[in-house]
């Protein structure tokens, strides 16, 4: 019995320890999320602080816990858990149940998300596994010598070489792109802002825009939809509840769908304001009085506007075109309407990266400048030049792929160095992020190993693992021999029952 509480012990630990991980890997991803709760509820809310706060504590409690068992049965004292902690470890196993389940009906996508960090991290969680299992090994050489059982000892023996062995060999079968010689690194890839500079400024405002060219950037990626009366402008959501304060200039139409106000409508709402009451991105601090005063003053920018202003900054845009209702007056011109709007203020055409499929023929003959850009993957016949794709979309092998055929892949949405350092390293032509002004910093990813140093740290570390688990073993078994010897029975470290069997103490 106290066997088994013991491994119970570890795999909730385990458990937890993976649910910490993937809560700091949803951090790249957290925004949207953020959004489609604020579009659900009405409530907004930064859920990676809520998310990381109680994996955080539950996997504090599970590791103190653990610790105490292990140096219980180190020390060839009994586990008598409490019932509070029997009753607090069910808790944390059902508390991270419910999430992962959660994460596997709402957001499915991130365990893409979760696959690619594993690629990415491999060297480093594999050298923390080696060790940490060969850790484990002087608790399972203190049951292996102390079980009579020959049946249970073959067992615990079979079950950690094989454990040990599969970690041994396992960076045979993952690879990261940043196990690479420095002279096979690919180009730094190219950085779009993600509606502007959305963490400086409000989305898809003018603003975001001008803070993006300020920190140096090029290539400006947006939303467009068209007003009742025929205006591009330039909004994300659906509705403009998130980002305008349409609740008080027209309460009784804030779930109502973006085109089916008019522009002059649309001129009247302040597109800033929520950005200073949110606070979406948690940098707020960094904004000085002046920006405050003309984050207030932000409205919904035209298309005709945006486009004046990348013709005279000599920048890109990129952007989705929303298709508006089948009511709408514009339902079937809508591409018309856009493509119109671009060629009447003269911009050069090379400047438009034209995404969307819709009349995608058409346009080419209207603008044959434009650069097509698509938003999937090519095909067997295709001859892409451009894919503009989720950065899940893509493994290694294909990114490397398509930039041997010279095709250009710009992946959304990065806005972690690591997730950058990992396509980097991969070889993306371009990424979109709502970080630009931080990832434009990064001169080398953030890791990068030769391929033979890494060989060799990992041969060593094997090696290492290995010796500490046979002394382990041997160790063990002479302890356990002098303890027979000597008829030693107790152990100061028995006081470490009290906190295992009597959670809360009165001081």
């Amino acid at each position: 019995c106290q066997c088994i509480w013991v491994l119970v012990v570890f795999l909730v630990f385990l458990f937890t320890l993976i649910w910490m991980y993937i809560t700091l890997i949803l951090k790249n991803d957290i925004h949207n999320f953020n959004e489609e709760i604020f579009r659900l509820l009405g409530l907004w809310q930064d859920w990676s602080v809520v998310f990381i706060i109680v994996a955080a504590i539950l996997l504090s409690y599970c590791s103190l816990l653990m610790i105490l068992s292990m140096l219980l049965v180190l020390c060839a004292q009994p586990l008598r858990l409490h019932w509070v902690h029997k009753v607090l470890l069910t808790f944390c196993v059902v508390l991270v149940s419910l999430g992962i389940i959660g994460l596997d009906i709402k957001w499915k996508i991130e365990w893409a998300a979760v696959v690619v960090s594993l690629q990415a991290t491999s060297p480093f969680l594999h050298i923390g596994a080696v060790f940490g299992v060969s850790a484990l090994a002087w608790v399972l050489a203190e049951y292996f010598w102390e079980t009579k059982e020959k049946v249970l000892k073959s067992l615990i023996l079979l079950v950690y070489i094989l454990l040990v062995c599969a970690l041994f060999v396992s960076p045979i079968f993952t690879t990261s792109p940043c196990v690479i010689k420095a002279s096979e690194l690919p180009r730094k890839p190219a950085i779009i802002g993600h509606r502007g500079a959305p963490m400086l400024a409000p989305e898809n405002t003018m603003m975001s825009l001008e803070k993006l060219v300020e920190s140096g950037g090029k290539v400006f990626e947006t939303d467009v939809m068209v007003s009742w009366d025929g205006i591009p402008f330039l909004m994300h959501d659906d509705t403009l509840l998130r980002t305008t304060n349409i609740k008080n200039v027209f309460p009784f139409r804030d779930h109502e769908n973006g085109t089916r106000f008019t522009w002059n409508e649309l001129k009247k709402l302040n597109a800033g304001e929520w950005f200073l009451e949110r606070n979406p991105f948690g940098t707020d601090g960094s904004l000085t009085d002046a920006d405050r005063q003309e984050v207030q003053q932000q409205k919904i920018p035209s298309l005709e506007e945006v486009i004046n202003f990348c013709k005279e900054q000599n920048i890109s845009i990129i952007f989705d075109l929303r298709q508006p209702p089948p009511d709408h007056p514009y339902n079937e011109s809508f591409v018309d309407i856009t493509v119109s709007t671009i060629l009447n203020t003269s911009i050069s055409e090379e400047l438009i990266l034209w995404l969307p499929d819709d009349n995608r023929e058409e346009v080419m003959q209207r603008a044959p400048g434009f650069k097509q850009i698509y938003g999937r993957k090519r095909l067997e016949n295709d001859t892409l030049d451009a894919v503009n794709l989720q950065y899940t979309n893509l493994s290694v092998a294909e990114i490397r792929s398509y930039r041997q055929d010279n095709v250009s892949m710009n992946l959304y949405v990065v806005n972690k160095p690591w997730l950058f350092s990992h396509l980097w390293c991969a070889g993306v032509t371009s990424v979109t992020s709502n970080a630009f002004h931080l990832l434009k910093d990064l001169n080398k990813p953030i890791w990068h190993l030769d391929p033979d140093n890494y060989l060799t740290i990992w041969i060593v570390a094997d090696v290492v693992a290995l010796l500490h688990i046979v002394w382990a073993f041997v160790l063990q078994r002479k302890c356990l021999q002098r303890r027979e010897e000597e008829g030693i029975e107790f152990s100061t470290f028995q006081y470490m029952n009290i906190f295992l069997y009597f959670p809360i103490y009165l001081i």
